[in-house]
């Protein structure tokens, strides 16, 4: 009987001596939810300086900012199918060009090129958007103990630009949003963005 009670108190001492040197001898790593992994890196792109948006103005395009009355035909040259536009005062509200100047060139090979675009620039600054981040998988970063990396989608932000020169945006040939991997890293206990690519 006392062989058993000295190991039963031996047993008890040991289970408390592992469990106290688990406790303080190691620390769990914190959880990287979808939520946290969204805002370290909609942090990130809230620190870039505001931008415009490049827009791709294909022949639609361009007949669409006739109607919206962004700009104006003003010349037309003798091959009949180039073109100036003049930017109306409306046009230079929400648009810039990227030259600068208030006139687009519209200048295809022929009455038939249906490549041949224009870019313009919104005059409304925004930051991109991240957002439709994927399941958070363990990785490996050179230098690094403790990583996780996932995909996320990144897309401009239309806050601010006027519906008539979004639905441009929206034509074909313009890339609204892509898809983007984040990496991050445990450092100090706590998780931080380590590179987006």
């Amino acid at each position: 009987m006392r062989n058993t009670l000295k190991r039963k108190t031996l047993g008890a001492m040991a289970l408390l001596g592992a469990g106290l040197f688990l406790a303080v001898g190691c620390k769990s790593t914190p959880e990287l939810t979808q939520a946290n992994a969204l805002a370290l890196i909609q942090a990130k792109y809230d620190q870039a300086p505001p931008a415009g948006i490049n827009i791709t103005v294909s022949d639609l395009g361009m007949r669409q900012g006739i109607v919206a009355k962004y700009w104006e035909r003003t010349k037309v040259y003798p091959n009949r199918f180039w073109a100036d536009f003049t930017l109306t005062p409306e046009g230079k509200k929400v648009i810039k060009l990227p030259k600068g100047g208030d006139v687009i060139e519209w200048r295809p090979d022929s009455t038939t090129d249906t490549h041949f675009v224009a870019v313009v620039v919104t005059a409304t600054a925004n930051r991109l958007k991240a957002r439709d981040i994927k399941d958070i998988q363990d990785e490996t970063l050179p230098g690094v103990d403790s990583a996780k990396g996932a995909a996320f989608t990144e897309s401009v932000d239309f806050t601010g630009v006027p519906d008539p020169l979004q639905n441009i945006a929206h034509n074909p040939g313009n890339t609204l949003s892509s898809k983007r991997q984040a990496d991050f890293s445990l450092e100090g206990g706590a998780w931080k963005l380590h590179s987006i690519e």
